[in-house]
């Protein structure tokens, strides 16, 4: 097989409709729209969700639940992340950022405890979570809530 023979695979491509393009097309005259009613005319149709008058299904469904407008969202960071970083250092929000391990602090910072810490390392976050905080101090760093 050379490239000037690859084709694509049988009835992979189909050629697009060409409506109201005379009745020899086979879409000619009403152009597949049928005859007369609301989605006969030019800018007709009806709204996304409408089902003809009946009650519709995100009216029929009940409301659940509710939006916490004072929730915080924390960017998390697991322990095993910390490791990339060099022994003895400070590790901040704003470092952390700098070195593209989280995109932004939104409302903080939260240290996980997923993996293990090998390194000495100042932790200062926003959050910790028990496992974290007791994993940076086991291994001889310190944590310092901000």
């Amino acid at each position: 097989m050379k490239l000037h023979e690859l084709k694509p695979a049988e009835g992979s491509r189909k050629a697009r409709k060409r409506k109201g393009r005379g009745m020899s097309s086979g879409n000619g005259k009403t152009a597949s729209r049928g005859h007369k009613g609301q989605n006969a005319r030019s800018g007709g149709g009806v709204r996304l969700g409408f089902e003809g008058g009946q009650n519709p299904l995100y009216r029929r469904l009940p409301k659940r639940g509710f939006t916490n407008i004072n929730r915080k969202e924390y960017a998390v960071v697991n322990l095993k992340t910390l490791n990339q970083l060099e022994d003895g250092a400070e590790v901040t929000p704003e470092t952390l950022v700098a070195q593209g391990v989280v995109k932004n602090t939104k409302d903080g910072i939260k240290i996980l405890g997923e993996g293990q810490i090998e390194k000495k390392l100042t932790v200062k976050a926003h959050k910790f979570s028990a496992s974290a905080e007791e994993a940076i101090k086991a291994a001889g760093g310190q944590t310092e809530v901000i």
